[in-house]
């Protein structure tokens, strides 16, 4: 029970921005590039479908198959998986190039423009989340 005279503090109440997965091609790993209206006359257009396109580049590089992702598979397998408890795959280790360059733009270009990208790892792949981090006025 809550007495009266205090004051209950409530967080901040950011807006968030969620840009989806895009479908179209499947269910590889891809976002939308697509422009939101709630982040117009906060990020030039430009830099904001970069990163979306980069982004969507590391993730077909992860999903990709090559010989010697192939041949991962293959040692996992004689190994019963065991080799992963040394090695990272191959997904893993673009999951970490992401990670990294998500903190790079974030420390570049969002957050001196007062947004956040949140990693879509975080968010099950589901989604992107930008967190928009200026406080809205109150009118």
């Amino acid at each position: 029970m809550q007495n009266n005279n205090q004051t209950v503090q409530q967080q901040p109440n950011y807006l968030k921005v969620f840009i989806q997965r895009d479908y179209s091609d499947g269910t590889s790993v891809k976002f939308q590039n697509r422009f939101p209206q709630e982040l117009e006359n906060r990020i030039d257009r430009h830099l904001f479908e970069a990163t979306i396109n980069r982004l969507n580049e590391y993730f077909a590089e992860a999903e990709s198959g090559s010989c010697s992702t192939y041949c991962e598979g293959c040692l996992a397998c004689i190994t019963a998986y065991l080799v992963y408890i040394c090695a990272e795959t191959h997904y893993e280790k673009c999951l970490h190039k992401i990670s990294k360059f998500i903190a790079l733009q974030n420390e570049r270009v969002y957050n001196p423009l007062g947004l956040q990208i949140v990693d879509p790892i975080h968010r099950g792949l589901r989604v992107i989340e930008i967190s928009v981090l200026e406080r809205p006025q109150n009118s």
